[in-house]
Order: structure tokens, then C-alpha cells, then sequence
């Protein structure tokens, strides 16, 4: 199951500010996401399979771009020892053109692998968002229900995006550090083992220091991050539109400004010593770097310890010594950066390895949507939520002729969504079975299912996008002419054409431009689009008011003429027509009859009526 939680704050500052070397640190998140999600490298290393060439490639490019690199010290040695001194001008062009060569070598070589592995990042997030979106669009409403919008829109976006980094960044620079370190390190040795020792020693406590101011530096930026969050959840809280009605009937503005006022003094103080604290850090930095070739100038300038070396060897060595910190650095990051990189990994899989609860069979039965009655039957249906604890639907029988209506009423929680959804296949009986003309849901393809049933509920989504756009997503082969035909079935098209674009109008978030009625009709004109033999109008009308409500429930009863349909009732007097009627209560069935038949009989249905409305005639 996905965790419902998803963090979506900034994960850290795990690069310095100002220059100098990155120093990570390890997020508690990513350890706990990986102890809860596993992730072998034989799994995330099937995803780069196909790129294995390339990838050798990009592994090349980066050792022999670090190798040429290695080259410039030596070449400069020679320069100051040999062809300056000496004024041998053939040496000096040689060497003086070595010095071009490497430098434009190393920027051609830098940039073909930084092509080879973007483009080979760009492949796999590719892949990846794809799998992920289409898995996603298997999993059932329960899923939905239980995991924040902006999780899977986190794990879509900034997860798989930040896996570009694994190859583009991550890997390429544990490769070119490890590398660079090595190389630097033997260098060094070639050039002078005795300053090659003096930096052992000095290495390890430059290195501590600058680790702990730059860990000192990402607690504070990490406090002000979360503090930064507070400050911008109270802004979105308290001046929305809703935050600020809510604030002026309840007059809470005055207590909203001190907790505001609150928060930003404490960003105040944070700001100070993330400034204080990077200041320090670039001091630290500063004396790293100024100290470490001092001492070395020590060394080689004292009698006892210079050894006869030249100046060349000590510039050398000197451009190799500032070289060798920072990739110093980046090898002691390695193991955060893996682990950084495979819980974006663990992340991804987690969704990519959720169970597809509503799924097409293995060996699907052939359905003709267009030669289908649309007899509906329960059969001893019974359904329990996952973690609840008593069944919301408990041995139901019944049988919905083809062509004739079905009215579910009862209380609020008696089950009368819950079974209408069953009839989708939102959700699978957990005992018993639903089957269309005989063929049990489970048995059909989600495709024929959905064109075989319809659903309109009170819930009515729209798309950001044309009304013409909306109307045919239901059915992308419609023409304009099958679409108009289905307004004016559901009595909308008077209202579109009254459009400033008509058709071509942009329905807005949601739908925000039209009202609930006319959400709903437009609702209905999909509907009609799609053409299902089963109809389930899941209390279409419940949320409107009496004038709109009639409006829409003379396009309902247009829409239901010919179709088998399941009416889920919250104003009672809408299904007094109904071929049937069935009272639930606690998931069972307490009586079913006719509507006549039920009032006659004086039982639950009666005082349902008697308590919500006058009874109709």
C-alpha cells in the first residue's frame, strides 16, 4: 500500500552556496523509504539495459576527460623548469599549445558526455512516467481515496525528474571524482612523495572542518526551510478566499497576524544565521585554501626539507593539491549520493509495484457493447471496505430486467452507493458476483465494461478545456454533428451555443464557469455520447436546487429511455416511477416492491417518505 504522506518541501541544500564542494548529508527520509521499499541495483540497472553501450561511452568521456586534465600540471612544470629558463621557443609552443589542447579537448569531451547522458536520462524518464502514469490509471478508487493528489503528482514529476540526476549528475560525478582523486593522488606521489605526505596530514582536518561547518550551515537552512513552509501555509490559509471569509465570520484575523507575526520573526533569526552560517563556511574555505598551499611553500622552501625541488614540481604540485579537494569531497559524499539516488528509485518502484486490484481478465469474455440487453443481476453480493471492520453490503439478490428501472433508497451509509459502484466496477464484490446479460464484470475487459456502463453522480468533473473537448472525451471518434445532437438531448446546447466561443469555450478548473445544474447536464450529454446500455445515476440530483433539479431530471429521464437504469435516490418524489424500488439499510435489504406497493405496505420506505418529503401521488 502507498503511504499516504508525501513530503513535498525542499529536500535539502546538498550543494555549498558561494563555491566549494558539495557536502551532503544523509536524509532520515530516504533511509526509512528504502527500509520500507527495498531497491536491488539488478532492477534499477534492467532499466539502463538498453543504453549499455552508451553508457560505456559516458564512463569513457569521464575518465579521460579527468586524465587529460592531470595533464596541465605537468605541462606547466616543464614550462617553468625547461622552456622558459632555457628560452627554448620550439619546447614553449609545444608546451604553450599542449596547454590549448587540453583545454579543448576537455570541453569537447565534456560536452558529448554530457549529451550521451542527459539523452540517456531523458529515455528513462521517459519510460518511467509512462509505466508510472498507466499503472496509475489501473489502480482502483480505493487507492485515490487513501494517497494525496499531490503525492502521486510529486512521485510523476519531482521524483522521476530527480532521477535524471542519477545519470546526468550522480553517477557521472562519483565516476569522474573517484577518478580524479586517484589520478591527482598518484600524480602527487610522481611529482614529490614527501609534500604528497605533508598533505595526508593536512587533509583529514581541513576536510573535518569544512564537513562541520557545512553540516552546522544545512541544519539552520534546513529549520528555515520548514519555517519558510509555516509562513507560506499561512498566507494560502488565511488570505484565499475562503481563509478570509472563514476569518472575518469567526474573527480570527487578530490572532492569524500574531501567529504570522510569530513565524516571521522566527524566519527573521533563521535568515540571520543562514547567512552567519555561510559566511563562516566560505571563511572556512578561504583558510583551507590558502592554508594548504602555504604550508607546502613552507616545505619546499625550508633547506632541511626541499630536497633540491624545482620551482616547476612546486607549482605543480600545488595545482594538483587544490585539484584533489574537491573531489575528495565527492568520494566521501558517495555513499549519501547512492543512497540519496536509490530512494528516488524506491519512490518510483513503490507505485510501479502496487497490486492492480481492478484488472481485465487473463482470458476475457467477447461482449458486443452494441448487441448487449443490459440485465442486471446480484447474486448474494456482499462487499466489506479494506480495514473496516462490518460490511457495507451483506447478501444482496436482485435482478434488474434489460430496458426497466431500479431505485435504491435508504439512509445515509446504507449502502446504496457502494452497490451502485459495484455496478461500474469501481470496486469488486468481495463475495458473490454482479454480472450484465449473464457475463460476470470480472469476466469482461474494462474497455467493454465501460462502454456497456454509464455513470452520472452529483460528483461532476470536468476537464480544463473546450466544452466540444469535454463532450468528446467520452468518445474521441464523435463529430461535431453527434455532439450537438447529445447537448441537445440533455437540453444544453442552447446554453453553449450562448457561449462567447460556443463549442470552443474553455470550461475552466473544474468546470468554474458553469453552474451545478449545468455541470450536470453537460455530464449527461457525455453520458449520451457513450451510449451505454446500463445507466447508474448516483443522487445526480441531490445538490440543486427545485427549478434546476427539474431541468436536469427531465434530461435524466430522456437519458434513461431504452437503458437499463439504477437510480440512487436522495429526494424520494425524483423515482416514484421507478419499476422497482429497493430499501437499504445496513447493507441488506429491507423491503422492494413498486413505489405504490411500498407505500401501501406502511414499512421502511413509507417513513422514509414521511420523514424527508410530502408523499408524491
Amino acid at each position: 500500500m502507498a503511504p499516504d504522506t508525501h513530503s513535498s518541501a525542499p529536500r535539502g541544500d546538498r550543494g555549498g552556496r558561494g563555491g566549494g564542494p558539495a557536502v551532503a548529508r544523509l536524509d532520515p527520509a530516504d533511509k526509512a523509504q528504502l527500509a520500507e521499499h527495498p531497491v536491488s541495483l539488478r532492477r534499477i540497472g534492467a532499466l539502463f539495459t538498453p543504453y549499455r553501450g552508451r553508457l560505456a561511452v559516458v564512463v569513457g568521456l569521464i575518465v579521460a576527460t579527468s586524465l587529460v586534465g592531470l595533464a596541465t600540471p605537468f605541462i606547466t612544470k616543464h614550462l617553468i623548469d625547461d622552456a622558459i629558463p632555457d628560452q627554448d621557443v620550439p619546447l614553449l609552443l609545444a608546451l604553450v599549445g599542449g596547454l590549448l589542447a587540453v583545454t579543448v579537448v576537455s570541453a569537447v569531451l565534456g560536452v558529448l558526455q554530457t549529451w550521451l547522458s542527459t539523452t540517456i536520462g531523458q529515455r528513462v524518464m521517459h519510460r518511467l512516467r509512462t509505466d508510472v502514469f498507466t499503472h496509475l490509471q489501473r489502480q482502483s478508487v480505493d487507492f485515490f481515496t487513501r494517497t494525496r493528489g499531490g503525492e502521486v503528482q510529486a512521485r510523476l514529476t519531482q521524483d522521476i525528474q530527480g532521477m535524471q540526476s542519477v545519470v546526468t549528475s550522480t553517477a557521472t560525478s562519483i565516476a569522474a571524482n573517484v577518478t580524479t582523486a586517484i589520478g591527482t593522488a598518484v600524480a602527487m606521489v610522481v611529482l614529490s612523495w614527501q609534500l604528497s605526505l605533508l598533505s595526508l596530514l593536512v587533509l583529514p582536518p581541513a576536510i573535518w572542518l569544512t564537513r562541520k561547518v557545512a553540516t552546522m550551515r544545512r541544519e539552520v537552512t534546513a529549520r528555515r526551510q520548514r519555517t519558510m513552509a509555516d509562513l507560506q501555509a499561512q498566507v494560502e490559509e488565511s488570505l484565499s478566499v475562503s481563509g478570509a471569509v472563514l476569518g472575518k465570520v469567526l474573527g480570527t484575523a487578530p490572532t492569524a497576524s500574531a501567529t504570522f507575526a510569530r513565524t516571521s520573526s522566527e524566519l527573521m533569526g533563521l535568515e540571520v544565521a543562514s547567512q552567519l552560517a555561510g559566511r563562516w563556511r566560505m571563511a572556512t574555505m578561504s583558510i583551507v585554501f590558502a592554508a594548504i598551499p602555504a604550508l607546502i611553500y613552507l616545505v619546499a622552501g625550508l633547506p632541511a626539507t626541499s630536497n633540491g625541488m624545482t620551482i616547476g614540481t612546486l607549482v605543480a604540485f600545488t595545482a594538483l593539491q587544490s585539484q584533489l579537494f574537491r573531489p575528495l569531497m565527492g568520494v566521501l559524499n558517495v555513499g549519501v549520493e547512492v543512497i540519496s539516488s536509490m530512494a528516488l528509485f524506491s519512490r518510483v518502484f513503490e507505485y510501479l509495484d502496487l497490486v492492480v486490484e481492478i484488472d481485465d481478465p487473463e482470458d476475457p469474455v467477447p461482449v458486443d457493447p452494441a448487441a448487449v440487453r443490459g440485465e442486471v443481476r446480484f447474486d448474494r453480493v456482499g462487499y466489506t471496505y479494506p480495514g473496516a471492520a462490518t460490511p457495507a453490503l451483506d447478501g444482496i439478490d436482485l435482478v434488474v430486467p434489460a430496458g426497466t428501472s431500479l431505485a435504491l433508497v435508504g439512509h445515509t451509509g446504507s449502502g446504496k452507493s457502494t452497490l451502485g459502484s459495484l455496478v461500474a466496477r469501481l470496486a469488486d464484490p468481495t463475495v458473490g458476483s454482479v454480472s450484465i446479460d449473464g457475463v460476470d464484470l470480472r469476466d469482461m475487459t474494462l474497455a467493454d465494461l465501460s462502454s456497456v456502463v454509464g455513470v452520472v453522480s452529483q460528483e461532476t468533473y470536468l476537464l480544463h478545456a473546450t466544452v466540444r473537448e469535454n463532450l468528446r472525451y467520452a468518445r474521441p471518434d464523435a463529430t461535431d454533428e453527434e455532439i450537438e445532437a447529445a447537448a441537445r438531448a440533455a437540453q444544453v446546447h442552447d446554453l453553449i451555443s450562448a457561449l462567447p466561443q460556443g463549442y470552443d469555450t474553455v470550461v475552466g478548473a473544474r468546470g468554474h464557469r458553469f453552474s451545478g445544474g449545468e455541470k450536470q447536464r453537460l455530464a449527461i450529454a457525455r453520458t449520451i455520447l457513450r451510449d451505454p446500455r446500463v445507466l447508474v445515476l448516483d443522487e445526480a440530483t441531490s445538490a440543486l436546487d427545485n427549478t434546476t433539479e427539474r431541468a436536469v431530471q427531465e434530461a435524466l429521464d430522456r437519458l434513461a429511455v431504452g437503458r437499463t437504469t439504477i437510480t440512487i435516490a436522495h429526494r424520494l418524489s425524483t423515482i416514484a416511477g421507478a419499476d422497482q424500488v429497493v430499501v437499504l439499510d445496513g447493507g441488506r435489504v429491507v423491503e422492494r416492491g413498486t413505489h405504490a406497493e411500498l407505500v401501501a405496505a406502511g414499512g421502511r420506505y413509507a417513513e422514509l417518505l414521511a420523514a424527508r418529503e410530502p408523499v408524491p401521488a
